[in-house]
């Protein structure tokens, strides 16, 4: 991304009055609420940052200065101020804007964002390349309280405190209690920190006091005594500790305010932390009221509120049914998850069994170490996670749990492709880096039956590490159960091998129909295990055929596919193998569907490849 350094630069909204900065703020979240009930996406999170984000366009150019978000879920104001407004209607929707930053899109937005807890150390990055390279521009750092349960953000903002130079720190706090109550008397004192006088004065008193040695020592003296002070009195010692000069708390929906404290903040060359208080769903009354629920929505009607499709079942939910099941008959059983209780299907569990469930906060690699943990002592520990997020536990997996064969059980939720949170969360990876953890077993039901005949496997039969996987969303046309081999052939054929596993069965069956109508008869073999993986049913099938096509939606290396035909290899059977996957590149976002369509994943995708390969294309 080149990002012009020379030349005049103006934040976007330098020219906006108090008065008008609020009209465009009541604006936005009229747009937000319209636009969203549309397509879906982040809503509360969103509307909570409208004034915050409107106060940074107004005192800094993001065409210029460097706005790193936190997990990104709150950047739909800021595209709508630097051009984006117009493209709202395509918001996450197949060749439309994305739900979070990404410099691919416009160069405004600085760095990609979809995980959590990383901005500090990235802006601090950043901030340590433009001294590097004898640049001039400022950093900024967008950080929601909830990243900072994640240990990465305290690893950066250890760093960035002790760095010396400028990066200034946006805490949005929107209520979940980062501070505790610390009475009229710090709030008083916090708010007089806060007006523009105290701040003139505080600025010139650093600039004069710093021009001679005996103004160097009173300043000395009069900082220690204001930071003891402070200390005893303001919830801030924490930052300040680690380095930060802190401001706040500020109500993060007073404008004014916003803005003449950001101000404040861009001409202070040191590491600053601003402390701004918000409310999630700030404007929209439904999501003020319910936030959790309008953190991520999908369409619903603006006026009530009310979603616009109820949905049904789905794999989620019939996980955590079935863990409560299960946690009833064997109190070793326990709950986890990383800030994604609800996500995960574990509200159940976690009211069942309130002793048995840990939530451990956005730190998918504490709830890993906290698993073996557990599982040492004689526990049963089942970790529901995205799939996406088990990727940050990667050494946890392999140091914690299967060097001592440790029996921990991860439920692992949005494999495969997601749809319109696009890149940063399809869990197209697990199948490769799950596969390379020793003496993990890796379950793939493709039905609910299946899930939870394969979860009550995972935990009381298996030994060691196991994770069943599956997608978003609900099943297919295929309902079954394929009993507990580990592979099974669903169908019979003469003229090819389709193999594949999870709901990728509905499509692999699809195409054998399809087939069938050109009189190519395909067997499809169906996988309920892909770690270790079954070869021998494979094996023979083709030796039947002489033709494998395998069909995966997770990257190409480290695949099913690519391991089928390595075991085919070694064996020395004689085949035409393909393979159809999500290729080396990231995918974009979309509706499922559409993507399965353009990777050739969907039925007739399939049966196109499969005559292909047959030579049989019309």
């Amino acid at each position: 991304m080149n990002r012009e350094q020379n030349g005049p630069h103006r934040p976007l909204l330098a020219d906006l009055t108090d008065r008008e900065g609020e009209a465009l703020c009541v604006q936005l979240r009229q747009e937000l609420v319209e636009e969203v009930s549309k397509t879906g996406g982040h809503l509360a999170s969103n509307l909570g940052a409208v004034e915050l984000t409107v106060a940074i366009h107004r005192v800094f150019d993001t065409a210029r200065d460097r706005l790193v978000f936190d997990v990104g879920h709150q950047c739909y104001p800021h595209k709508m101020i630097t051009g984006r407004r117009e493209a709202m209607s395509t918001l996450r929707q197949y060749g439309g804007i994305a739900g979070f930053p990404k410099p691919g899109e416009s160069g405004h937005d600085a760095f990609i964002a979809g995980h959590a807890s990383n901005s500090v150390a990235v802006a601090l990055g950043m901030a340590r390349a433009r001294t590097a390279m004898k640049e001039d521009y400022k950093v900024l750092a967008l950080i929601g309280d909830g990243a900072l349960t994640g240990g990465l953000a305290y690893e950066g903002l250890s760093n960035a405190g002790e760095c010396g130079q400028q990066l200034l720190v946006i805490l949005n706090d929107n209520g979940m209690s980062i501070t505790a109550n610390v009475g009229g008397v710090a709030e008083h004192l916090a708010q007089q920190r806060l007006k523009p006088q105290y701040l003139t004065f505080k600025k010139h008193y650093r600039r004069i006091m710093g021009k001679t040695w005996v103004g160097q020592r009173i300043y000395q003296f009069t900082h220690r005594v204001k930071k003891a002070l402070k200390q005893s009195l303001l919830p801030c010692s924490m930052f300040e500790n680690m380095g930060f000069t802190y401001l706040g708390p500020v109500d993060g929906h007073d404008l004014p305010k916003l803005t003449r404290i950001l101000q404040y903040a861009r001409e202070l060359n040191e590491p600053v932390l601003l402390h701004v208080r918000t409310v999630k769903g700030k404007g929209y009354l439904p999501a003020e009221e319910n936030p959790d629920a309008f953190h991520g929505v999908g369409p619903f009607d603006p006026m009530t509120g009310l979603m616009k499709k109820v949905g049904g079942d789905n794999f989620s939910a019939v996980f955590g049914r079935k863990l409560t099941q299960m946690g009833r008959e064997h109190p070793e059983i326990c709950g986890l998850t990383a800030a994604m209780m609800g996500g995960t299907g574990l509200e159940e569990f976690a009211r069942a069994f309130p002793d048995r469930f840990f939530d451990v906060g956005i730190a998918e690699g504490c709830a890993v170490s906290m698993a073996a943990g557990m599982a040492k002592e004689g526990a049963i520990p089942v970790f529901g996670v995205y799939s996406t997020f088990l990727q940050r536990s990667y050494d946890m997996l392999i140091h914690d749990v299967a060097i001592d064969h440790l029996h921990v059980v991860l439920g692992v939720d949005r494999a495969g492709l997601v749809g319109e949170d696009g890149e940063t969360h399809h869990g197209v990876f697990d199948v490769a880096y799950l596969d390379s953890v020793p003496g993990m077993t890796v379950f793939a039901p493709s039905s609910f039956q299946e899930l939870e005949e394969m979860l009550e496997r995972a935990v009381l039969e298996i030994k060691g590490p196991v994770a069943v996987r599956y997608p978003r969303g609900g099943e297919g046309m295929y309902t079954g159960s394929s009993g507990s081999g580990p592979a099974v052939l669903l169908r019979e054929g003469r003229d090819l091998t389709l193999a594949g596993y999870g709901i990728q069965i509905n499509d692999l069956l699809e195409a054998a129909d399809l087939l069938s109508k050109e009189g190519i008869e395909a067997q499809v073999v169906k996988l309920n295990q892909i770690t270790p993986l079954p070869t021998e049913l494979v094996a023979d099938c083709v030796r039947q055929t002489g033709a494998l096509l395998v069909a995966e939606d997770c990257v190409a290396s480290g695949s099913v596919g690519q391991r089928l035909a390595a075991a085919l290899e070694e064996k020395q059977i004689p085949a035409r193998i393909y393979r159809i996957d999500c290729g080396q590149e990231f995918v974009p976002h979309g509706a499922v569907r559409l993507l399965k369509r353009d990777l050739n994943l969907d039925g007739p995708g399939i049966a196109r490849r499969a005559m292909e390969v047959l030579g049989c294309v019309k």
